[in-house]
């Protein structure tokens, strides 16, 4: 097996796995993050969303091969130290979490949708296609506009090199 490294939550890491090992099994059994859950293992439930340099991708579909010297963030990475993230802050200002199965993935497919569009319409968080089971999709449509109206920008500084975003 060939050696893998790439920047996990703001830290270096190296693991040895075969090339198509999904990123989500690497994470999970092998370096021990465990915010990102399997769901339906196809990328479509998406309650394993975490983001690849910034984008979002479902780790559940991505082979590791694709990750090398790359940036993974999941949802153990969003906050910056103890201050939570605008969308992880609007999450319980909105006390949107049931089960909470599916919220690290809702809550990264939010941040991603904040970081490349602030001010996002009814359609655009529509568009998110993530699986809630509990059926909080009123709660999470609230959070992501309370988040949106923070006016802080939906990324992490480690999602963009370390430098403080503006």
């Amino acid at each position: 097996m060939r050696a893998y490294t790439f920047t996990l939550n703001g830290r270096p890491v190296t693991v040895r796995a075969p090339a198509d090992m999904p990123l989500l099994w690497v994470l999970r059994d092998l370096l021990g993050v465990t915010g990102p859950k399997y769901g339906c293992g196809v990328g479509v439930c998406r309650a394993c969303t975490s983001h690849l340099d910034g984008a979002e991708i479902q780790p559940c579909v991505v082979p590791v091969a694709d990750c090398a010297d790359r940036t993974v963030t999941t949802i153990e990475g969003l906050a910056d130290g103890d201050t939570l993230h605008p969308v992880q802050q609007a999450w319980l200002a909105c006390d949107v979490a049931q089960c909470g199965f599916c919220q690290p993935g809702q809550i990264m497919a939010a941040a991603a949708l904040l970081a490349h569009t602030p001010d996002p319409t009814d359609a655009d968080i529509d568009a998110i296609e993530n699986i809630c089971r509990c059926g909080t999709y009123a709660r999470i449509r609230e959070a992501i506009k309370q988040a949106a109206a923070s006016g802080e920008k939906g990324v992490s500084r480690r999602e963009v090199g370390g430098e403080p975003v503006s």
